[in-house]
């Protein structure tokens, strides 16, 4: 497959899984600011990959924080990813749901809105989705409904979990976009686009393949939360980590072959 490029003239950095670790996200955004000013000019995007929320601590503080950067700036793109879909089924009224989104991390998201979790455990799950309706306000619910799936840049397609091989890319399955699957993962097929998603796990680091680029690199558990950089037929990752309890910025350079 020939070399992917962003548009002329355009810088791209993708944001992988964040999962509620505001203490990551804060580093790296700073680590980015460094790295865009240090470069040529050109106008830059900033694509979150979905799954901002949950099994972190500061999923509620994300959410509002970003709220406003969207609002403020529309190069700065929040997709929607699993979790986000998961917590709108969870409180649209649906106690299965919630109760299965709160296996998934939801218990710290709600925490992160003020829901007393723990003293609810014990009462019958109607409460718990009361005392979420009252916390978590319909402007941060409407506001994550409205997170599109997917983004376009050049030969980049945007999306939290992947996309199912040989579906055109404008008619994806919702589900596809979400979730993703193990034919995405495993697939060497042309999709017609370079895939930049999250999701999957990458243990070892970010991965580069000719059709797809992973950047889940599990912020949550590791304390490593990456970001990809895209401009011209350039590609090259900057991470954050936190590892016991020593905080640092760590650059690193990841070229595809």
């Amino acid at each position: 497959m020939p070399q992917p490029h962003a548009p002329p003239g355009r810088r791209l950095y993708a944001i992988g899984d964040i999962h509620g670790r505001l203490d990551l996200l804060e580093r790296l955004m700073f680590t980015i600011r460094k790295d865009n000013a240090r470069r040529e000019p050109a106008s830059t995007t900033i694509v979150v990959l979905g799954d901002i929320i949950d099994r972190g601590p500061q999923s509620a503080e994300i959410v509002r924080r970003f709220q406003r950067y969207t609002e403020a700036n529309d190069r700065f793109i929040v997709l929607r990813g699993n979790h986000e879909e998961m917590m709108l089924q969870a409180l649209s009224g649906d106690l299965r749901a919630l109760q299965a989104w709160m296996r998934f991390g939801g218990d710290e998201t709600l925490k992160s809105w003020g829901v007393p979790v723990e003293a609810l455990a014990s009462r019958p799950p109607r409460e718990m989705a009361a005392a979420a309706a009252r916390a978590v306000s319909q402007l941060d619910l409407d506001w994550l409904a409205a997170r599109p799936l997917s983004y376009r840049a050049g030969d980049y397609l945007f999306v939290h979990a992947g996309v199912r091989p040989g579906a055109p890319l404008d008619r994806q399955d919702p589900q596809d976009l979400l979730w993703g699957s193990r034919d995405f993962t495993d697939s060497d097929a042309d999709h017609g686009a370079v895939i930049v998603h999250g999701h999957t796990i990458e243990e070892d680091g970010p991965v580069f393949r000719s059709n797809r680029i992973g950047i889940d690199t599990g912020a949550y558990r590791s304390g490593r939360l990456t970001a990809l950089g895209l401009e011209d037929d350039d590609q090259w990752t900057l991470s954050a980590i936190l590892t016991r309890g020593v905080d640092r910025e760590q650059p690193v350079s990841a070229w595809a072959s």
